[in-house]
């Protein structure tokens, strides 16, 4: 397991400037849309061989530095917690590594932008074309079958978990998520 802290040291991402001042968006530690997200990697696995190094940017699940209340009301925090501010990361709780600035995909993810709606005669109360995208950040199983960075996909429904990477809302999906790939004639 890799030791992590959260970035910057907040385990929420609950504040926004807005012309020079702080808003705090949200109180509520249950709410798990302002969880900070990204972590600093403080130690890697003894076995670990991987291209993880100390100080990467991790992406982590939103569930990672979430505090909850148990059944008496406790504050508690999740199973990832080790002590002070360090917290222990699987493999199954990240999806990216940023390393040099350049963001990796992790095993079985993928991010996809969704596009903008396209002229239709049908109302699809959406900004964003439903189950369509194009692949920002790929991973080593779609490029062995055939897909590359802005290829434009679909996607099966209920699998978009949004992310917001360098300013830019992506969805992170799961190989076996992307159902087809557009091609133009």
């Amino acid at each position: 397991m890799f030791i992590v802290r959260p970035l910057d040291g907040r385990r929420y991402d609950n504040i926004k400037n807005i012309g020079g001042v702080d808003f705090i968006t949200s109180t509520s530690k249950e709410d798990h849309t302002v969880s900070n997200r990204l972590a600093e990697v403080i130690n890697v696995p003894l076995t670990y061989d991987g291209n993880i190094k100390v100080n990467d940017i991790l992406l982590v699940h939103h569930n990672v530095f979430k505090v909850y209340y148990d059944m008496r009301g406790r504050e508690k925090s999740g199973a990832s917690f080790f002590k002070d501010d360090l917290f222990f990361i699987d493999d199954e709780q990240y999806f990216m590594y940023n390393q040099n600035g350049e963001w990796n995909t992790h095993s079985k993810y993928c991010f996809i932008k969704p596009i903008k709606q396209k002229d239709s005669t049908i109302n699809k109360n959406s900004q964003e074309e439903p189950l369509m995208g194009t692949i920002v950040y790929i991973n080593q199983k779609l490029l062995d079958l055939g897909l590359s960075i802005g290829d434009e996909i679909s996607f099966e429904p209920d699998s978009e978990y949004p992310f917001y990477i360098n300013g830019e809302k992506l969805y992170r999906m799961l190989t076996n998520n992307i159902t087809i790939k557009w091609t133009t004639t």
